[in-house]
């Protein structure tokens, strides 16, 4: 169901999608939690529930960037609601919480900035239809929505673990929120510089403050936030197999994610090759 809603009318259908995700998945956690299934497993399945309800309407839409908002709606907004579920404000949950908003809302921002509305696909799921249009719902669903999800969902498990650390927090709690401002900062950087300069050289490679010094300076940033997460972790409960976490996120990005995006600007930008050649891959 293809509809020509204009760029607000979508974000505010997209919200009303999101809104009904998530009051599909309190429900379910609630129901699980009742039935004295483990909170964090049932957070879980209320999370797996809340992008089936979201993957429908991108059914629905004909259009997979349903999901894309996702990313960044779902963990600053469980961090909160994890707070007052386990009635949970300490120091390390409240610098958790600043990092997951500041992050949440960059990532967000970026967003609504790049959307053109609900009839606009973004060209790595037009991809995958025409290359696979046999198996493209499959991919579809586990690839391009649940598996995300997952990835996503174990980078939170570090940050879920601070509600049970008491009041503690110590100088490496403190320097984790750190690394995570200032990835979401880079971020927030590397956004306003190749949205400019796209305006000004359209078709051309960026090669202009932080992208002349990496490739993908927004990647490494986010690579960079989900290992703030871990430091905060990490400064409390010490090294285990929670590392784990942060590098199955960076392997999405190494693995999926960068190599699929190094591709298309080699396809589309003749200048890239030389660029690659002069220009790190991260920061």
């Amino acid at each position: 169901m293809k509809r020509n809603y204009s760029k607000w009318q979508s974000i505010a259908l997209i919200a009303a999608i999101y809104l009904l995700a998530g009051v599909a998945g309190v429900l379910l956690f609630r129901q699980l939690v009742a039935a004295s299934v483990n909170h964090v497993w049932a957070l879980l399945c209320a999370d797996v529930a809340a992008t089936v309800v979201v993957w429908l309407f991108g059914l629905l839409y004909e259009n997979v960037s349903v999901y894309d908002p996702y990313w960044s709606v779902f963990p600053p907004v469980v961090f909160l609601l994890w707070a007052f579920h386990t009635g949970v404000w300490s120091l390390a949950v409240m610098l958790l919480l600043v990092a997951s908003w500041y992050w949440g809302w960059r990532l967000t921002r970026n967003w609504v900035i790049t959307f053109h509305g609900i009839a606009h696909e973004d060209w790595r799921y037009t991809k995958y239809r025409s290359l696979h249009p046999v198996l493209f719902h499959l991919i579809n669903f586990f690839g391009l929505n649940m598996v995300p999800t997952l990835v996503v969902f174990a980078a939170m498990l570090p940050g879920l673990r601070l509600y049970e650390s008491g009041n503690a927090a110590n100088l490496f709690t403190w320097f984790g929120c750190v690394v995570c401002l200032a990835s979401a900062t880079i971020q927030l950087i590397a956004d306003k510089q190749i949205h400019d300069f796209r305006a000004a050289h359209k078709g051309q490679v960026c090669n202009v403050g932080l992208w002349k010094h990496g490739r993908h300076p927004n990647y490494f940033g986010e690579i960079q936030f989900w290992w703030g997460i871990w430091v905060m972790y990490a400064s409390l409960y010490g090294f285990d197999w929670y590392v784990l976490c942060p590098i199955t996120m960076t392997a999405l990005f190494l693995g999926i994610s960068i190599p699929l995006m190094e591709k298309r600007q080699l396809q589309n930008k003749p200048d890239y090759k030389e660029y690659r050649k002069q220009t790190r891959l991260l920061i």
